[in-house]
């Protein structure tokens, strides 16, 4: 399919490769400062997505460029999960329209029947997709721990241990995880190499950024996957096995990455759920809040 748009005059598109990262990032930044009040998304969190083994970023993303800055682009990221980003500044001009007609085009011609992303509820991405047909799927949150709050929750167990994994857990850490999500996620099972770039892969990964939980008998029962995005301390994943829920044995383990975040320079820590997952008033329990209201829309193709 053509990569050309139907662009105001003076805007030109284009694949993106990985030198445009820095640019891709700073326009993702900038809509979040105007949605969030602040920016959440990191660089690392676009290397590590684009350095998937299965990813091909020329042909999964389009750039719109004034001259040779980059004002938005969308990025077909897998199945029909999509990510764009217009600069506020460049808003209103039919941009995100052009971006959003390419990437259904993109979906549907690799035989995608929906296709969708999540955006800040009553942003301007938001107000877009509703009126471009794009219809509500769920709704997501970021929950944060009050500043010099600590997490409410018990200590673990008598016989459950946290630590490190090592690259002989990875396996084990990747199945578990996987497992978890596929449980409530309509979508494929990501494959180890996929995992991986975005967990032991992502740039900056340290040791105490994935913590495995034992039991008594030595089986792994649960894991987090903890990181640095600037400043904060975020949970990206965190599961326990089925047999072991009821436990009460996830609140030490985020009182754990948190603590471990914050060790780590965190001045503020955060988590993401959804509606899906039902897991939002476990969450409530412990002492985090709701900081923003996210929206998954999408439309059928």
């Amino acid at each position: 399919m053509s990569d050309e748009l139907d662009l105001p005059t003076g805007l030109t598109s284009r694949p993106l490769t990985l030198e445009d990262a820095p640019a891709v990032h700073a326009a993702i930044e900038a809509e979040e400062l105007v949605d969030l009040g602040e920016a959440e998304m990191t660089l690392e969190d676009v290397l590590a997505d684009w350095q998937r083994p299965s990813y091909d970023i020329c042909a999964s993303t389009i750039g719109v460029f004034d001259d040779d800055r980059l004002v938005g682009y969308g990025d077909l990221s897998g199945g029909d999960v999509a990510y764009t980003a217009v600069l506020p500044e460049h808003q209103g001009r039919g941009i995100g329209t052009a971006i959003a007609g390419w990437l259904q085009a993109k979906a549907r011609a690799a035989g995608e029947a929906r296709i969708g992303t999540q955006v800040p509820q009553g942003s301007a991405a938001d107000r877009l997709m509703a009126d471009l047909g794009y219809e509500l799927r769920w709704t997501a949150w970021d929950l944060e721990l009050p500043e010099g709050a600590d997490l409410s929750a018990e200590p673990l167990p008598d016989g459950y241990t946290l630590r490190d994994a090592t690259e002989s857990d990875r396996a084990a850490a990747w199945t578990l995880i996987e497992d978890a999500f596929l449980e409530w996620s309509e979508r494929d099972r990501m494959t180890i190499e996929d995992f991986g770039a975005r967990v032991w892969e992502r740039p900056g990964f340290a040791p105490w950024n994935l913590r495995l939980l034992e039991n008594p008998d030595g089986e792994l029962v649960g894991a987090v996957h903890v990181f640095l995005a600037g400043d904060s301390g975020y949970v990206a994943r965190i599961v326990v096995r089925p047999d072991h829920r009821g436990r009460r044995l996830a609140p030490p383990m985020l009182v754990d990455a948190f603590a471990l975040a914050r060790e780590h320079g965190a001045t503020r820590c955060y988590l993401s759920t959804d509606t899906r997952a039902g897991a939002r008033g476990l969450y409530e329990k412990v002492g985090m809040v709701v900081a923003s209201t996210w929206v998954n829309r999408s439309i059928d193709l």
